[in-house]
């Protein structure tokens, strides 16, 4: 893409999820130029990519439409088949051999380099998410930005355990033991569409720089996200092979891809019910790795010491970006019953102030949900609240002129009782369940009290009552006072990202120092010289 201002080159332009000081001319017009660049390749068909090869399907092809328009055609992609599940895998296979002898300095160069074209490909990254997934302008350049910068951050974990190779301590003067960690083989890596460059490049890199060879499969609902993704590997160097572009319908698909006999590895984002079939499914004659997180129900408290003004913001902003869409999304508050009534004030008039509409275009904050299963889902939420506890703002479709085109809900907030399934149930969809506790014992018993642990805050002026928070909350990812957002906003190196109880896989999670260990597995060799 052509630079639209002269002497600034989209690389120089850095914006995270907390920018606050970035000049957003330069940016609104990176922006626009961008969208301008992709809309004019709406409606090509693309292939799948294999080794060298680019094929088709026999099957029918994927309709990648905007759900913002639907009547908008991105791009038509092949649904793979079982038979081309088998080529990718025994093709990564093939690649393996020579992938994992490269030196790891190699390969850490390689990825770099692909950190390094992401920054300057990043408004392209940024425009395609926002038209295929609904993200607005900075939730999509935020998350091209966390793809380059967890890129890196994998690089370094490489770089500063020396290939992750030390010498161990000797029993006798003759030998000298050294501790390795070596690639497993093959990994299938299955990203989700919510963020579908900053998950399919962390989720990969990882596996890549410890020498793992990849099948990648991206969302039925962000396939061309998926194929930058390939594009930017393919660009900075990764050898055929190494990387495989597979799209299809996980339906249709089955066990031929996560329940292959030649994959080594699963690494995967998205549904608990889905992540726990792979699990089943991969280690069937012994146990394979299977790297997951697996979404969540995230709580906020809000204690009758904490700042009200910051805690309505934190949680309108953890509720409403993207969507509610976000593994880590805010979906349930706990409200000391003290300042119940003010704290909604203000969360209410926050979420009545948010800009609906199409999220490429400046200014909108809250777009469309990603299908109409989604809608499904939420009208349905909204329906058992109505019945179950009462609506406070939103709880209908938007069908108001253009917006009748795409999957537009209102984001809506219902006041229930805490025995309430609306504050167990994921649901993924823009709805937030408020509920009044007495005492913090209350609250932290009802946060905890749920089958996820993905993340959770607090908002408090007792140094005491964060302090409990931290050491009870059950949790991998715990915020206090966060005004940009309640329980949402992890960057690599800055926050580890890890799912407990049925929110993960392992235990240590991405974005943090553990993370590129998990992709290979030790062997510790003794040499003997007399």
């Amino acid at each position: 893409m052509t630079s639209p201002i002269d002497g600034i080159r989209p690389e120089d332009i850095r914006i995270t999820y907390t920018t606050a000081n970035a000049d957003m001319g330069v940016f609104h017009a990176f922006f626009d130029a961008a969208l301008d660049d992709i809309r004019s390749r709406y409606g090509r068909t693309y292939s799948l990519h294999i080794g060298d090869q680019a094929l088709a399907s026999d099957a029918p092809v994927i309709d990648d439409t905007s759900p913002a328009d639907t009547r908008v055609v991105l791009g038509h992609f092949q649904a793979g088949t079982p038979e081309q599940a088998d080529l990718a895998v025994q093709t990564a296979r093939d690649a393996f051999k020579g992938w994992a002898g490269m030196p790891w300095t190699e390969r850490v160069a390689i990825l770099r380099q692909a950190a390094t074209i992401i920054r300057q490909r990043k408004f392209e990254l940024a425009a395609v998410m926002s038209v295929e997934v609904g993200k607005n302008r900075f939730e999509a350049i935020g998350d091209a930005e966390e793809s380059a910068d967890l890129i890196d951050y994998y690089c370094q974990q490489m770089v500063d355990h020396d290939g992750y190779v030390q010498e161990l301590d000797r029993i006798t003067p003759i030998e000298t033991n050294t501790d390795i960690l070596r690639p497993y083989g093959v990994f299938a890596c299955i990203a989700p569409f919510n963020f579908p460059a900053a998950l399919s490049f962390g989720m990969s890199s990882a596996a890549l720089i410890a020498g793992n060879t990849i099948v990648y499969k991206p969302s039925t609902d962000a396939p061309w996200t998926g194929l930058l993704v390939w594009e930017i590997y393919k660009q900075a160097g990764v050898p055929d092979g190494v990387f495989n572009f597979f799209t299809g319908r996980g339906r249709d698909l089955g066990d031929s891809l996560t329940g292959h006999p030649g994959l080594d590895g699963v690494v995967f984002t998205g549904s608990k019910t889905v992540g726990m079939e792979i699990f089943h499914a991969i280690s069937t004659n012994y146990v394979k790795p299977c790297l997951m997180e697996l979404g969540g129900k995230n709580p906020a408290i809000v204690m009758d010491s904490a700042d009200l003004d910051a805690a309505a913001e934190g949680v309108a902003r953890s509720a409403w970006g993207l969507q509610n869409q976000k593994c880590s999304a805010c979906s349930r508050v706990y409200v000391h019953q003290d300042v119940v009534e003010p704290f909604l004030e203000k969360l209410l008039a926050r979420t009545g102030d948010i800009v609906i509409g199409d999220p490429a275009d400046e200014g909108v904050y809250f777009g469309p949900v990603i299908n109409r299963r989604s809608v499904a889902t939420y009208l349905s939420v909204v329906e058992h609240a109505r019945e179950h506890g009462e609506i406070l703002c939103g709880g209908g479709r938007i069908e108001e002129d253009e917006l009748a085109h795409g999957h537009y809900v209102a984001p809506t907030i219902a006041r229930a009782p805490l025995d309430s399934s609306l504050f167990s149930d994921e649901f993924f969809v823009p709805f937030l369940a408020v509920g009044v506790v007495g005492s913090l014992d209350e609250a932290l018993a009802e946060s905890n009290d749920c089958e996820y642990g993905l993340t959770a805050g607090i908002f408090s002026g007792d140094p005491d009552e964060v302090a409990r928070f931290f050491d009870e909350i059950e949790a991998g990812v715990a915020y206090a006072n966060k005004r940009s957002g309640a329980t949402t906003g992890a960057w690599p190196g800055a926050q580890a990202f890890c799912g407990w109880k049925g929110s993960g896989g392992s235990g240590k999670g991405g974005c943090g120092p553990y993370y590129v260990a998990q992709f290979m597995r030790e062997q510790c060799r003794t040499l003997i010289q007399e």
